[in-house]
């Protein structure tokens, strides 16, 4: 009786589909491989990575690299590739026939490209080296070579959103009792950096970006007094919020004035589009914003209430002696021609508009944090801030709404700079309603309006007032405050 050779197992899986095949060495140096890719990746995944999902995304790198493999080895992914709806090769007889005999038939012998696809690999390998050659270079070219502001000068800089913070997380008092809500205020801030010919291709166009020129950013000022001058204004601001929020809720408080500081030049002359002056007073030969107001023709200053009868006995045109202190340069003096005020009332001015550096007597201490940022666009929102954190009761209705504007002593609302970007960082904050100065236009509010669509209410307001009403709309308790500090006693 003739002994008939046993076929392999590798065998029994071409002829026999219902045996399990063994995994082909091919698939199982892939698979190999791949389990130390995922063992790699796991491994590297970085601390700032959200927990629970690192267990989702290793699961899908896995699948990807068995995907992979399986395009290397189409026939030969995993075990369960033998299946019986794959029919056999051929009918194998022996050993020697299996050996012969064990290469599917939808595989060939690889070959190296053809000569003609070779030949375009040069001109494509070509363009690739020059495509990365140019974004290269045009993300090292200064924007200035192509970017323009709205005046039509290069623009150096950009103006983008940066972010929407909590306010109530930057206060802090002790004197009174405090009642944090569950609603939040954030205040908004933008940056003004400084961009490469490849940001302004990608900002162009987008109603979120401004480009700025250096005049623009820095104005008649270095850097270092630009920010100086940040500075002082955001501590005013600071300090005038509170005033108008205890004021409001009858603390006793009072406004000692300040420093004379300019704030800006008077421009005698805009162009036609009104973004640009063409002529300032002539103060500006001489003066720059930051500049404090030491001496004026030959008095001394303290306050912006000793300049009004030093001007009083001069006229027009008359030439004035100034001494004043420029920050980082120290003390400077010259003359400057005085000018008429130009509203009718027969006033003689020098020719600036005053920085408001009044401070605050305030019943007791009020620290907000403000760390690096400057300016004093977060003004109305530490007011309103300052007010719910004062009061029992949700002053925006338990929800979330960002604010920007100035505060003035009065409690009117001031224009700020950037309202698109903020606009911006408040849609991607996830806010839905944002107050906002009336005083910045209606251009200005409609562009806000453009960039927020249907994802963020803007609501402009004139003072603290409107404001409180706006917030009573949404559910807010801000017409039923009342004077609560009307009875506050310091503690002994």
């Amino acid at each position: 009786m003739t002994v008939k050779a046993m076929p392999k197992e590798t065998t029994v899986a071409m002829t026999a589909p219902m045996t399990t095949a063994r995994v082909l060495l091919a698939t199982s140096a892939q698979t190999l491989r791949h389990t130390g890719v995922r063992r790699w990746r796991a491994a590297s995944t970085s601390a700032s990575s959200i927990a629970g999902r690192s267990r989702d995304l290793r699961r899908t790198r896995a699948g990807s690299a068995l995907a992979l493999a399986g395009l290397r080895h189409p026939a030969a992914i995993s075990a369960t590739i033998a299946r019986p709806a794959i029919q056999a090769e051929a009918v194998v007889s022996s050993d020697n026939d299996t050996q012969n005999q064990m290469v599917p038939g939808g595989m060939r012998a690889v070959r190296p490209p053809a000569r003609v696809h070779r030949w375009w690999a040069i001109p494509l390998t070509v363009i690739a080296l020059a495509a990365i050659t140019a974004i290269l270079v045009v993300s090292v070219l200064p924007a200035s070579l192509r970017a323009e502001n709205r005046a039509g000068e290069e623009a150096e800089f950009a103006l983008v959103p940066a972010d929407a913070e909590r306010v109530a997380d930057r206060l802090a008092f002790d004197a009174v009792d405090r009642y944090p809500a569950a609603g939040e205020f954030l205040f908004v801030t933008v940056r003004e950096p400084e961009i490469t010919l490849l940001d302004w291709f990608v900002g162009e166009g987008e109603p979120e970006v401004g480009f700025l020129s250096y005049e623009d950013k820095f104005g008649t000022q270095t850097p270092d007094q630009q920010r100086q001058f940040s500075v002082e204004m955001m501590r005013t601001a600071k300090e005038t919020a509170e005033y108008v929020a205890l004021d409001h809720l009858g603390y006793p408080a009072e406004i000692i004035p300040g420093d004379v500081i300019i704030a800006d030049l008077v421009c005698l002359e805009a162009n036609e589009e009104g973004t640009t002056c063409i002529d300032f007073a002539p103060s500006d030969d001489l003066l720059d914003p930051g500049d404090k107001l030491l001496v004026v023709d030959g008095d001394e200053l303290e306050t912006l209430d000793d300049l009004s009868p030093i001007l009083q006995r001069h006229e027009p045109g008359d030439v004035i002696e100034i001494e004043f202190e420029r920050p980082g340069e120290g003390t400077k003096n010259g003359e400057v021609e005085l000018i008429d005020a130009g509203d009718g009332s027969g006033r003689t001015i020098i020719g600036f508009v005053p920085f408001d550096t009044a401070s605050a007597d305030l019943p007791f201490e009020v620290d907000i944090d403000s760390g690096a940022i400057g300016g004093p666009s977060a003004g109305l929102a530490f007011t309103l801030t300052l007010i719910d954190e004062l009061t029992p009761g949700e002053l925006t209705g338990g929800g979330q709404v960002a604010v920007t504007g100035t505060i003035r002593i009065d409690g009117t609302v001031g224009a700020i700079g950037g309202l698109a970007q903020k606009v911006s960082a408040v849609r991607q904050q996830g806010a839905k309603v944002f107050i906002v100065p009336t005083e910045q236009g209606e251009a200005d509010l409609a562009r806000a309006r453009e960039v927020a669509g249907d994802e963020v209410q803007i609501v402009p307001v004139d003072n603290l007032d409107q404001a409180l009403a706006a917030l009573a709309e949404l559910g807010g308790n801000g017409l039923e405050l009342g004077t609560p500090g009307a009875d506050y006693e310091p503690a002994s």
